[in-house]
């Protein structure tokens, strides 16, 4: 990671510089002062994943689930509470296969729930099937050692 890394606001999309000494800070953005690192996952959409994959600086968790998977409900809250856990030194985010099929498609995902490790827009790792929030911490780390 760079001294002040590129990261895209959850909720406007722009494109913000935060110094690495201050991400622990909660950094809002600079345009709409939204929390650069929320207190939940956020929610992406195909247009949003690219411009985060693109621009981001700071590694991302993207679960790819459905709403009517029962396993990616029961995740949710357990990756809720890992991204408390890791914030600010990943991002967690979440895209509804059902909605945006396209996205499916292109990262060949066969069955949800997923979750893919994004670091500078290159994908790390994935891992299929739910986990909990302690095995979720474990393996982002595990990771992101390499």
């Amino acid at each position: 990671m760079t001294d002040t890394p590129h990261i895209t606001c959850p909720a406007c999309q722009a494109t913000n510089r935060v110094p690495a000494a201050k991400l622990a800070a909660s950094p809002t953005c600079g345009k709409c002062k939204a929390s650069l690192f929320p207190d939940a996952p956020f929610e992406l959409d195909e247009a949003r994943l690219n411009k985060h994959l693109r621009n981001d600086e700071v590694p991302l968790l993207v679960d790819f689930w459905a709403p009517w998977c029962g396993p990616c409900k029961m995740m949710g809250p357990m990756f809720a509470e890992a991204s408390r856990q890791m914030s600010p030194k990943v991002r967690f985010a979440k895209l509804d296969t059902e909605q945006h099929q396209s996205v499916g498609s292109r990262f060949q995902i066969r069955g949800i729930p997923l979750i893919i490790l994004f670091n500078k827009g290159k994908e790390v790792a994935r891992h299929a099937g739910a986990i909990n929030a302690d095995q979720i911490v474990s393996w982002v780390r595990q990771q992101l050692k390499g």
